[in-house]
């Protein structure tokens, strides 16, 4: 009898668990929040002002490769004569950059005679500097009645389409209306290439089928160009072979059909990729004879060590570096400075 009271019990007990967790589900407990504290009051008097992106880098870091190359330069802190290990060192490094066998042995015949009585630095830059005199003015206006051309020279593999294509945006931004003519006919790329700087600064431009006579291209765009009153034709060639027989007699016929009535060629610009150094010697002198140059534009500056090329080329062709690239975007082909790129070499 007692174990049935029991069993009894615990069954009511159950019961009334099982019945106040159901309550409980169907009506939760109401959670108070805590009461926030009120928002303080601030007056901001003075915005400070957004971080600057550095949108245009200095030279020194432009040509960072080429600096590293002076940087042994730089640390000889000798003024007055200099003991022979010194030159060497500095023999080495000019060697190293580029600057060519004929102006190392100059500057090293100054240094032992003279010596540096302002610093190593000081008599390099003084030297470079004195290489670097070539007229660097770019002519854009032809004789009264004729367009001005720009004739671009140079092998395959250099930059040459790309630089017309940022020379164009450069002009295009100056308020010049620009007429561009695909004559590398003998690479479709080529031509296509400079379709898309044309539509990107909305110059024109005149190109033919691949394979098509690169002069006849030249003759067709300064027609347009006179028709409709363009003020500057730039003239892509072929950049095959530079020792290509052919191709420089090419080159000479597009000389003589660009510099036809109404045309008028003020410019001839080549072309040379600063990373192959010395080489780019070799192939500037096959085209010298054939195009008649009158300006260097020197690409990938920034990607090199071999900086030093840009005096070997003005004291070895007697040709001034009319521009440089320094970078990918249009505005990285700048007008070449001869102080500002010394200075990023040797300043400390």
């Amino acid at each position: 009898m007692i174990a049935l009271w029991i069993i009894v019990a615990l069954v009511v007990v159950a019961s009334i668990v099982v019945l106040a967790r159901s309550r409980r589900r169907r009506h939760p407990r109401a959670v108070l929040e805590p009461e926030r504290a009120p928002m303080p009051e601030v007056l901001v008097t003075q915005v400070a002002p957004r971080p600057e992106i550095d949108d245009s880098p200095s030279m020194d870091r432009r040509l960072a490769s080429s600096r590293s190359i002076f940087e042994r330069v730089r640390s000889i802190t000798s003024v007055g004569s200099l003991s022979q290990e010194q030159l060497d060192v500095v023999e080495e490094v000019l060697l190293r950059s580029d600057v060519g066998l004929a102006t190392t042995t100059a500057l090293l015949d100054e240094l032992r005679t003279k010596g540096a009585p302002d610093g190593v630095a000081a008599a390099i830059r003084s030297t470079l500097l004195a290489s670097l005199t070539g007229e660097r003015s770019v002519r854009t206006s032809a004789d009264e009645g004729r367009v001005p051309v720009w004739l671009f020279v140079g092998v395959n593999g250099v930059g040459k389409t790309t630089t017309i294509g940022k020379l164009a945006w450069h002009e295009t931004q100056a308020g010049r209306s620009v007429v561009l003519a695909a004559g590398d006919t003998f690479r479709a790329a080529a031509a296509d290439q400079l379709q898309l700087w044309a539509e990107r600064t909305g110059s024109d431009i005149v190109r033919a089928a691949e394979g098509a006579d690169p002069g006849s291209v030249v003759h067709d765009a300064l027609g347009r160009a006179q028709a409709r009153g363009a003020d500057l034709v730039l003239a892509d060639t072929a950049g095959r072979r530079a020792n290509n027989t052919n191709l420089l007699d090419e080159l000479a016929k597009i000389r003589r059909v660009a510099d036809r009535e109404p045309g008028q060629v003020v410019e001839t610009f080549m072309v040379l990729d600063a990373t192959t150094g010395q080489n780019a010697l070799s192939q500037a002198r096959e085209f010298l004879a054939a195009a008649d140059v009158t300006g260097i534009v020197l690409t990938k500056l920034d990607g090199t060590a071999r900086g030093g090329i840009v005096v070997a080329i003005e004291r070895e062709l007697g040709i001034p570096v009319k521009f440089v690239g320094i970078g990918e975007r249009a505005k990285d082909l700048v007008e070449f400075d001869p102080a500002s790129f010394v200075d990023s070499l040797l300043s400390a």
